[in-house]
C-alpha cells in the first residue's frame, strides 16, 4: 500500500476529528456564556427575593403587632378586675374586629376565650408562652413589667405570626394569630417571576453564545477544510510532486479557504467585530453589576446580623459579584487598549518595591519568598504592572503551592 493511499484513507477520520474539535469549542463557548449569565441572574434574583421577602414580612408584622398592642390597651382598661368568660370572649371579639384580620385569644385561670372557633392557646409555642408570662427581670425602671413577644410559626401548612402580651400581673394574657397566607402567595408570585426572568436570561445568553460561536469558529472550519484538501492531495510543504501518470492534480499552495472578499480585509472585519462584541458585552454587563455591587455592599454590612444559615450564602454572593466585577473591568481595559483609547501613566519605579507592594497588599508574605535586588528602576505604569504581577503570583500560589507546601 502506497503512502498516497494511506493519506487518502486517513482523510475522513481527520475531517471527523476536526468537526468534533469545532463542536467542542462551540459547546465550551456556549457553556461559559450560560454559566456567567446564570450566575448573574441567580445572584440578582436571590438578592431581590430576599430583600422583598424581608420587607413584606416586616411591614405586615409591625402593623399587626402595633394594632394588637393598642387594641389590648384599650380593651383591658374597660374590663372589670375579675372578668368572667363571657366578658373575655366579648373583649377578644372586639380586639379582633379590625381591618388587619387577625384572631385573638384571651386567657386567665379557669377560662380561655377566643374570637374565632378553632383558635386556642394550645397552638401557641411553649417558648412564646414562657416569655409572655414571665416578668421582665432585666428591666431597670420597672422589673415587674411585661413585654410583647412574637414568633412566626406554621399551623396546618399555613404560616402565622403569633404575638403575646400580659399587661397586668393579675390580668388576662392575650395572644394574637395573624395569617401570613396572603404574604406567602405574593412571595410565591415574585419567586415565579424571578425564575422566569432567570430562564429568559439563560436562553438569551445561549442564543448570544451560539451567534458568537458561529462568527468566531467559521474561519477555523474553513482552514480545517483547506488542510483536509491538502492532505487528500498527498502534498506537504517542501516535498516534490509525484511523477506517477495517474496521480491526481495536486492543489498545493493554491488550496485556500474560499472567501467572498479579500482574506486580509475579511479577517480584519472579523477581528473588529469580535472586539466590538467584547466591548458591547462588557458595557452592558456594567449596568446590572453596578446595581448588584450596591446591594452586595449593603448585604456585607448586615452579614453579621443575618441568620447563620443565610450568612454564608450572602458572603458567597458578595465575593462572586466582586470577582465578576473584576473580570468585566479587565475586559473593559482590554477593549480600551484595542481601541487605542487607553493611556499609560508611566513612572519610574523600583521593580523590587513594586513587587513587594503587590505581595504585601494581597497578604501573600507568608506564601511568597521574594529575592529581588533593589535599585533596578524601570519606567512603567505601576497600576497595570501590579495587575499583571497579581495574576502571575496568584496563579502560581493557586496551582503551584505556597512556599510552605
Amino acid at each position: 500500500m502506497t503512502d498516497s493511499s494511506k493519506a487518502s484513507r486517513k482523510t475522513p477520520g481527520t475531517g471527523l476529528l476536526h468537526r468534533l474539535r469545532t463542536t467542542s469549542l462551540r459547546i465550551r463557548l456556549i457553556v461559559v456564556f450560560a454559566l456567567v449569565a446564570l450566575a448573574a441572574a441567580v445572584s440578582v434574583s436571590g438578592i431581590s427575593y430576599w430583600l422583598n421577602r424581608d420587607a413584606v414580612l416586616k411591614r405586615t408584622q409591625d402593623a399587626a403587632l402595633s394594632d394588637f398592642r393598642s387594641a389590648l390597651d384599650r380593651t383591658v382598661t374597660d374590663l372589670p378586675l375579675q372578668p368572667d368568660c363571657d366578658e373575655l370572649r366579648q373583649a377578644a371579639i372586639l380586639m379582633a374586629d379590625t381591618g388587619l384580620q387577625y384572631d385573638v385569644v384571651l386567657t386567665q385561670p379557669g377560662c380561655v376565650a377566643s374570637s374565632a372557633p378553632g383558635i386556642s392557646t394550645a397552638m401557641v409555642p411553649a417558648t412564646l408562652v414562657d416569655s409572655v408570662t414571665r416578668p421582665c427581670s432585666y428591666c431597670i425602671t420597672d422589673p415587674g413589667q411585661y413585654h410583647l413577644f412574637w414568633q412566626r410559626i406554621t399551623l396546618a401548612g399555613t404560616p402565622y405570626l403569633v404575638g403575646g402580651d400580659q399587661v397586668q400581673p393579675d390580668g388576662p394574657t392575650a395572644y394574637m394569630f395573624k395569617s401570613l397566607a396572603d404574604e406567602r402567595s405574593d412571595l410565591d408570585s415574585l419567586a415565579w417571576s424571578l425564575s422566569i426572568a432567570t430562564l429568559l436570561a439563560l436562553v438569551g445568553s445561549v442564543l448570544l453564545a451560539q451567534l458568537a460561536a458561529a462568527t468566531v469558529l467559521r474561519p477555523v472550519a474553513k482552514l480545517g477544510e483547506a488542510a483536509r484538501q491538502l492532505g487528500a492531495d498527498g502534498w506537504t510543504p517542501g516535498s516534490k510532486s509525484p511523477a506517477r501518470p495517474n496521480w491526481p492534480t495536486c492543489r498545493r499552495p493554491s488550496t485556500r479557504p474560499r472567501s467572498r472578499s479579500r482574506p486580509r480585509s475579511r479577517l480584519s472585519a472579523r477581528e473588529h467585530a469580535s472586539r466590538r462584541f467584547v466591548a458591547d458585552m462588557s458595557h452592558e454587563l456594567r449596568t446590572p453589576l453596578t446595581a448588584m455591587t450596591a446591594v452586595t455592599d449593603i448585604l456585607e454590612d448586615e452579614a453579621e446580623a443575618l441568620d447563620p444559615m443565610i450568612a454564608p450564602a450572602v458572603r458567597l454572593v458578595v465575593s462572586e459579584t466582586r470577582r465578576l466585577t473584576d473580570l468585566v473591568e479587565n475586559l473593559m481595559e482590554v477593549t480600551r487598549f484595542d481601541a487605542g483609547t487607553a493611556k499609560l501613566v508611566l513612572d519610574e519605579v523600583d521593580v523590587s518595591d513594586l513587587i513587594t507592594s503587590c505581595i504585601d497588599t494581597r497578604a501573600w508574605l507568608d506564601s511568597v519568598e521574594l529575592d529581588a535586588p533593589r535599585g533596578i528602576v524601570a519606567r512603567v505604569d505601576p497600576r497595570r504592572v501590579d495587575v499583571v504581577l497579581a495574576n502571575l503570583i496568584g496563579n502560581a500560589i493557586k496551582h503551584g503551592g505556597s512556599r510552605s507546601g
